[in-house]
């Protein structure tokens, strides 16, 4: 029975992960897609000022945040490996 239930967590958690690996691509996709199109528009209508820069850096920001919560890496240091100890010493605690 308890086994069962681990498996079936471990394959939501399974799931989650590649939900979450498979959003990031997107993110990355849409990217790469919109973002010479931004720099094209830019430089054919207005040349003489790159604002293109400002998306690109900002949206560019937002992937690398996006990259960094996916494959594990927390500047806060509060992340999912967080809450897994915190759930067990709560658990822990009322035995």
């Amino acid at each position: 029975m308890e086994s069962d239930f681990t498996q079936k967590q471990r394959y939501f958690k399974a799931q989650k992960r590649v939900k979450d690996i498979k959003g990031f691509y997107t993110h990355l996709t849409i990217y790469c897609i919109v973002i010479p199109v931004i720099i094209f528009v830019n430089l054919k209508f207005e040349p003489h000022f790159h604002w293109f820069w400002f998306s690109a850096f900002g949206w560019g920001t937002g992937l690398f945040i996006h990259w960094l919560t996916v494959f594990g890496f927390n500047l806060i240091g509060i992340g999912k490996n967080w809450e897994e100890k915190k759930i067990k010493e709560f658990m822990n605690e009322k035995k």
